[in-house]
């Protein structure tokens, strides 16, 4: 009984580790996307606040993703690219509405000396509910044919342990490397503390870049699903630009083929997300209400300071 117990155990983190390796890249895009979120609260509260998203995470897997994907995979799957393409016009409204920020065009009142923790954390898990979803259909997608259900339930609830340690344990270390440097920097040790010294002063251009690289993360990943969603429904025509660029690129290599991809993607996205962001801000203005797009985070032009 053990041992087929531990075969069954193995045969599932054999799977869920395979079935991981094709969302690498969302992954990555959820870990630069959430730092910003905890830029500019105390040191005291940043741990803690991670803590919160992470919980948030776990519930929007378990509670949301996991069934509902599960339940129309089986009954409804012509849903699925409909709720994708909204997820991905989200992501590129947000993403965009930063980018025009850092052209210091501002959309409303901005109080940055008063962080709000409870619209920080909703926003930081409303967005990453857009990126688990693709991380956990993509993984949904990449299990063998054949599965019974309890087997594909045990799976995709180890990739969503998985991904959730590795996204929030790294969003953990970024915003807590800055307290490692001043840690190092009070070392008795020369070599010690002049890395520490330097880990600490250079933390504000890391954390401006990763700001920048999430506000990117959000155009090209909602782009790339608003692109391939509408191919799926039937609008073809990014689809195949797309799928065109990556053919004329792939002598190049699986490299170039991704930052073309990418590079396109993000356009996409960042002309969705202008164009949602002038549709928003047009309602607003009918209705006399100026919109405000922040549920908390830092904006990328106020994370250089």
């Amino acid at each position: 009984m053990s041992v087929g117990l531990l075969a069954v155990v193995d045969d599932i983190l054999s799977a869920a580790m395979k079935a991981s390796a094709k969302a690498a890249g969302v992954v990555i895009d959820d870990a630069a996307v959430t730092p910003q979120y905890v830029q500019g609260i105390t040191p005291a509260r940043e741990l803690p606040v991670v803590g919160k998203i992470a919980l948030g995470s776990l519930a929007n897997k378990f509670v949301i993703i996991i069934p509902v994907a599960l339940l129309l995979t089986a009954f409804a799957p012509w849903v699925l690219p409909y709720l994708l393409i909204i997820g991905g016009l989200y992501l590129c409204f947000e993403g965009a509405e930063k980018v025009l920020e850092w052209f210091g065009i501002q959309h409303g009142h901005e109080d940055e000396s008063a962080r709000d923790e409870r619209k920080l954390v909703l926003g930081a898990v409303r967005t990453d509910l857009i990126l688990s979803t693709e991380i956990m259909l993509i993984s949904l997608a990449s299990l063998d044919t054949g599965l019974g259900i309890w087997m594909t339930l045990a799976i995709l609830a180890v990739i969503a342990v998985i991904m959730t340690a590795v996204v929030y344990g790294a969003v953990a270390l970024l915003v807590k490397i800055d307290d490692i440097g001043l840690k190092m920097a009070t070392s008795s040790d020369e070599r010690v503390s002049r890395n520490g010294t330097r880990l600490v002063n250079a933390m504000p251009a890391v954390f401006r870049f990763i700001s920048i690289l999430g506000t990117v993360a959000m155009l090209w990943v909602g782009g790339h699903l608003l692109l391939v969603n509408l191919g799926e429904v039937g609008v073809h025509f990014g689809a195949d630009i797309l799928h065109g660029i990556e053919h004329a690129l792939e002598p190049a290599g699986a490299v170039i083929v991704w930052i073309g991809d990418t590079l396109f993607s993000a356009i996409a996205g960042l002309a969705a997300g202008l164009i949602i962001v002038g549709i928003v801000l047009g309602i607003g203005r009918m209705l006399g209400k100026r919109p405000t797009f922040h549920e908390g985070e830092e904006t990328p032009a106020s994370a250089a300071h």
